[in-house]
């Protein structure tokens, strides 16, 4: 039994949402997803997964992925993957091969999605160090042990450009203008952190430069960006963006080079306290504050698209609990309700800085032929949702307008970021949405401590209801809903679950609806009791 911190302490909060005060689009920044292994795409529970992202969202889903032009046999493993899209004869003349490329990319386009296509990493024929090219990383191992010849510069940058534009002309002839038009491109991952660029910055730069050029030569509304750096508002970043605005472009000579879109990355830090999980959402808030602060200083970049090309809890999704138990939160709710609440600072964020903020990439997805709940980080297991991907399900029931809410449980946004969730009581907090004739309202009781805690009763209040009758459904995510983790649990954590017990863990994982009635709307306003167990996740659907 984990500990019981705080549990004299009455977590029960008041929560008014204003529908008539409305905020911003409900940009669905959520609808973005990514991982390591590129090859996971087409097999058996990837393709299921992709399908389910596709369903859930409204909009079609961005989709991100390592190691697209890596050379290799398009045989996965933990944290590789490669597509052999270039190699050379013998007299260094370029090959170009594009059919696993391509198999990944009909998955996504064949349900909806879009890549934001990662041009990296170094085929081996164009690396100035390719050996040893692969690596052979498993989880406990030093994370510098997936460099390899594919994260160095190119020892010919005319190849380079020239690789960008045979891949994207292909693209073209085989999806259409108008659809490779709606993608986005962005070049390679991480480039500040030593494991994954070894070059320097201005060699990135000059990477970029011919990248844009081939690219925008194979189709001039392209639309490509940088620099996926780690850690938010790094001074890598800061070099890069005045090389785009205002320096020699390495291809033209000319002054500036353009950029479409402006990635960053934003990460958790959780650790072990005391014998438990104590997670880090103020450092992953911390990240996104600097970055976007770093952003909006550049009067170029005010209209700019801003993608998070990963935001998550923590920075490596291969790493199970059992190498690294700071993990542990990943198969329960822990994971749902901090998603919950990070994402509305995200919004909150946006708004601070007025950046044209489009999308926050999780960097999770399935990891196939695994253990069950070995504790990736990831949103299925065996083809089996696990309660995190359910917070993504309500997401996608919410449209509209974002609207005012106040909750007097709620950290304030500046003690989220500096301090984290880890007051005497939990965040118990909502986000909430508008549209014609429907409105949704998540609510979450989270704690950056994952120990037992009291489960509060929420008094919600939603004003400026516009009918006078509406249909309230509300579903929930907790130790009995929504949770296949549990049910896998009370099973006896089976190895190998029976085909019967494979059907009941897919029904568990699904997003479960815990009642729905029709009510009357007294003078413009709806009261509910919501009850929240610490770490839960509710969602409130009105439509009239």
């Amino acid at each position: 039994m984990l500990p019981t911190l705080y549990a004299q302490v009455k977590d029960n909060a008041t929560i008014s949402v204003s529908l008539a005060k409305e905020i911003a689009p409900m940009t669905p920044i959520w609808a973005w997803f990514g991982y390591d292994e590129p090859n996971y795409t087409y097999m058996k529970d990837g393709k299921k997964l992709l399908s389910e992202l596709a369903a859930l969202s409204p909009v079609p889903v961005y989709v991100r992925c390592h190691s697209l032009m890596s050379t290799g046999d398009g045989v996965a493993a933990l944290k590789w993957g490669s597509t052999n899209m270039y190699t050379e004869d013998a007299n260094g003349n370029p090959i170009y091969y594009w059919k696993i490329v391509d198999s990944i990319f009909d998955t996504y386009v064949s349900r909806g999605m879009k890549p934001l296509a990662q041009m990296g990493f170094m085929p081996e024929a164009l690396s100035i160090h390719p050996q040893p090219y692969q690596h052979h990383w498993k989880p406990g191992d030093a994370y510098n042990k997936i460099e390899g010849g594919w994260c160095y510069p190119p020892k010919d940058y005319t190849k380079w450009g020239n690789l960008a534009y045979e891949w994207v002309k292909h693209c073209v002839e085989r999806y259409g203008k108008k659809e490779v038009e709606s993608w986005y491109w962005e070049l390679w991952n991480e480039p500040n952190g030593s494991s994954y660029w070894k070059g320097s910055v201005q060699d990135y730069c000059k990477l970029y430069d011919y990248a844009v050029d081939g690219v925008k030569r194979a189709l001039p509304t392209a639309r490509i960006g940088g620099s996926d750096v780690t850690g938010g508002g790094d001074k890598f970043q800061r070099v890069f963006l005045k090389h785009c605005f205002s320096d020699t472009n390495y291809v033209t000579g000319k002054i500036g080079t353009p950029i479409d879109v402006i990635l960053f990355h934003a990460k958790g830090s959780p650790r072990v306290v005391n014998g438990h999980v104590r997670m880090g959402i103020s450092n992953q808030l911390r990240n996104i504050n600097d970055a976007f602060r770093l952003i909006a200083s550049y009067p170029q970049a005010k209209n700019i698209p801003i993608v998070i090309g990963e935001s998550d809890p923590e920075g490596c999704a291969a790493c199970g609990m059992k190498t690294n138990p700071q993990n542990a939160y990943r198969n329960g709710t822990m994971y749902s309700s901090y998603t919950a609440a990070s994402f509305a600072r995200k919004y909150a964020l946006a708004d601070l800085y007025k950046v044209n903020f489009k999308g926050a990439v999780s960097w999770s997805f399935e990891f196939e032929d695994q253990p069950w709940f070995y504790g990736f980080r990831d949103l299925a297991t065996n083809g089996v949702d696990k309660p995190v991907l359910n917070v993504f399900r309500m997401f996608g029931m919410m449209s509209g307008k974002r609207v005012e809410v106040v909750s007097d449980k709620m950290y304030g946004l500046q003690t989220a970021k500096d301090s984290g969730i880890r007051g005497a009581t939990t965040d118990i907090g909502a986000l909430a949405s508008k549209d014609k004739a429907s409105a949704g309202v998540m609510l979450w009781n989270y704690h950056d401590d994952d120990t037992v805690g009291n489960s509060a009763s929420v008094q919600l209040s939603i004003n400026d209801v516009a009918s006078k009758k509406v249909t309230i459904t509300q579903y929930q995510i907790d130790d009995k809903h929504s949770n296949s983790y549990e049910v896998w649990k009370a099973m006896g954590s089976p190895e190998s679950p029976s085909a019967n017990q494979i059907k009941t863990l897919e029904k568990a994982g699904q997003l479960e609806q815990i009642s729905t009635k029709v009510m009357a709307v007294k003078d413009g306003t709806l009261n509910l009791t919501v009850d929240l167990p610490r770490q839960a996740v509710s969602f409130i659907k009105l439509t009239w």
